[in-house]
């Protein structure tokens, strides 16, 4: 039987395998939805609705909630967190962190609820999808500047390339698929590095010519993008250009207009 369930917690890795031991390839922020389509011992495993992503999480990280309370934040207005880092205070217990991103169900009033509880919240929030054009992407995408690299992340503490672009392009109500292989699908192709523009997605393949990298565009001559760490660097028409190295360090395979009418 199918059960449902919401991140009631900071962050949560999501695993390969259903152990503390395998590695994590993504991450839960606070306020996200999940499918629970099995159960192994003391793990769930779920599928993410926004983009379809399987992957195993400990029992004790998820809250169950019903099917009704499910669909009802599904098809909800959605309240992100706007701040770096914040707070989501009980009526009694101890506070639970937030960080840019994550989703606040049921707002209201600076307060959001959670299978009864309530929770007062501490920082900035942004009501609904920012519109979505290229100096908006770039604004969300510049307050994860320095977030050290993490295989699997997806907050300013630790993120990854194709977590970067996901969520920043989440916040203004444009869903992309988890891994950077799958994100090079959507958008329209531009041809030359010159004609690219605030927002485009550049997309950076390895020697066997797999896509393993993307970033956002921030003009036809730099890219944001997470490498060590969120970092701007340069780009052109081969790819992007380390000044510190000396080198290329991604070798460009094409570039994406995901927000239409640019």
């Amino acid at each position: 039987m199918v059960k449902y369930g919401i991140c009631e917690l900071s962050l949560v890795a999501v695993r390969k395998q259903p152990s503390f031991q395998s590695e994590m390839v993504n991450q839960l922020i606070f306020g996200e939805l999940i499918i629970i389509i099995e159960v192994l011992d003391n793990w769930f495993l779920i599928n993410t609705p926004h983009d379809g992503y399987e992957g195993w999480v400990n029992i004790r990280h998820i809250t169950l909630i019903e099917k009704h309370n499910f669909e009802e934040l599904i098809n909800a207005k959605p309240v992100y967190f706007s701040d770096i880092y914040g707070k989501a205070i009980p009526q009694s217990g101890n506070s639970t962190n937030l960080v840019l991103g994550s989703l606040l169900p049921n707002y209201n009033n600076n307060s959001i609820t959670i299978n009864e509880k309530i929770y007062s919240i501490e920082g900035n929030i942004q009501n609904g999808f920012l519109k979505p054009t290229g100096q908006n992407v770039i604004d969300i995408a510049k307050k994860y500047f320095g977030a050290p690299y993490l295989w699997g992340g997806r907050s300013p503490f630790g993120i990854d390339c194709s977590g970067f672009t996901q969520i920043v392009f989440g916040m203004l109500g444009i869903k992309l698929m988890r891994d950077s292989h799958l994100q090079v699908e959507s958008g329209e192709t531009i041809n030359f590095v010159n004609e690219a523009k605030a927002g485009d997605i550049a997309f950076f393949d390895n020697e066997d010519e797999k896509i393993k990298h993307a970033g956002i565009i921030i003009d036809n001559k730099q890219i944001i993008h997470a490498s060590g760490k969120v970092r701007i660097d340069t780009i052109d028409h081969q790819g992007i250009y380390d000044e510190k190295r000396k080198i290329y360090s991604h070798k460009l395979r094409i570039i994406k207009r995901i927000i239409a009418d640019q």
